[in-house]
């Protein structure tokens, strides 16, 4: 899949509560929290219904959010809903984003797999880091219009994700040590494609 983005240059609130949390937001319009929204061909980030809500319509594009933060070792947990659109999708979390070509991606679908993923500058598309490099199937994935509890952590070369407080996964990389954290939306059909986010917090290892 190739990718697109856009990254917030805007002044921001804090949100955090240190030093249990380095960054919470509930998107219940109190603060700011810096996320980059727009609307263009293709994909859509707008805060609606207190959530991020990420609309995708081109099949095979990546799009996402940052709240153009740097973190290092993160724990990232939201609540990811997929509120229409084909169960043929991708969506999740990002950390250590240095750019729009460099970062590690966290991925479940609406059918029931799951991946990591790298980005990175010399390669046009996503490798994935998951056993045979493509997605795997977990029943530990509620699908369809559902909504999953995702983390993703990022601890020195260990990346690992959980869905719905189950592991999943645990590759090693050493390539990005640190960066943004982000949401990520995508549609593998020629269908538009809704997901939201809520309750995004990062905190230490």
């Amino acid at each position: 899949m190739s990718a697109a983005c856009r990254q917030s240059d805007k002044e921001s609130d804090t949100c955090d509560d240190p030093p249990e949390i380095l960054f919470f937001d509930d998107f219940n319009g109190e603060q700011d929290c810096g996320w980059a929204t727009y609307n263009r061909g293709g994909g859509i980030a707008e805060i609606e219904n207190a959530a991020m809500q990420l609309t995708v319509s081109q099949p095979g594009q990546v799009w996402w959010t940052n709240p153009a933060r740097d973190f290092d070792d993160v724990v990232i947990r939201a609540e990811a809903r997929q509120v229409s659109g084909s169960n043929d999708n991708a969506y999740g979390l990002i950390c250590r984003y240095q750019n729009e070509e460099n970062f590690y991606i966290f991925l479940i679908s609406g059918d029931g797999y799951y991946a990591i993923g790298k980005y990175q500058s010399g390669s046009e598309n996503v490798q994935y880091l998951t056993g045979d490099g493509q997605f795997q199937q977990s029943d530990t994935i509620n699908t369809g219009v559902a909504s999953n509890e995702m983390q993703a952590s990022c601890v020195g070369n260990d990346l690992t994700l959980e869905v719905n407080g189950t592991p999943l996964l645990t590759v090693t990389d050493p390539t990005f040590v640190t960066g943004d954290i982000g949401l990520a939306a995508s549609t593998l059909q020629a269908e538009t494609g809704v997901i939201e986010f809520d309750n995004v917090q990062v905190t230490p290892p």
